[in-house]
């Protein structure tokens, strides 16, 4: 590990030398995800991208992309696009990434399952605001708006997210 590495435990995470705290899902963090357990999952993801809301948000970084009001992600694991953005109108179980609170106005990617994913495995491990204050998220990992927009500005594709057991 390095101190470039976003390490999340489930008392918080540590990066470029501070620690912050965050929120994990309901499931704990576990070894063997799956679809709708609320688990974040143990191992070494990298952040595969970054979305953020034009009308709320200023762009973090120049490789962010928009999220506009037919943005979706797809969630169902028996759909050819499980576990990737898709587009309203939309038939299948899916997320929308335009919400009216602010938990999506900020979001890392990573590569939990994606782009190649398996069904079943889970969806969208996504790294966004929290709701309040260590309240459980579906899966994902969230903090702060604060420190969601510090690790945003200091993050790139590729940069390491370890969740430890």
């Amino acid at each position: 590990m390095s101190p470039n590495d976003l390490v999340v435990t489930r008392w918080g995470a540590r990066f470029l030398g501070r620690d912050i705290p965050c929120s994990i899902g309901s499931g704990g963090i576990s070894a063997g995800k799956r679809e709708g357990d609320g688990a974040t999952p143990v191992g070494t993801h990298r952040i595969a991208g970054m979305l953020y809301r034009p009308d709320r948000v200023r762009r973090p970084a120049t490789w962010a992309t928009p999220i506009g009001p037919a943005d979706l992600w797809s969630d169902d694991p028996t759909d050819a696009a499980y576990n990737l953005p898709v587009r309203v109108p939309y038939a299948h179980s899916h997320e929308a990434l335009r919400r009216a609170d602010p938990l999506y106005d900020l979001v890392l990617l990573t590569d939990w399952n994606y782009p190649d994913a398996t069904p079943g495995k889970g969806s969208a491990i996504f790294i966004h605001r929290w709701r309040k204050p260590r309240h459980p998220t579906e899966g994902c990992v969230a903090f702060s708006e604060r420190h969601l927009h510090w690790i945003a500005h200091n993050v790139d594709i590729g940069t390491r997210v370890i969740v430890k057991p």
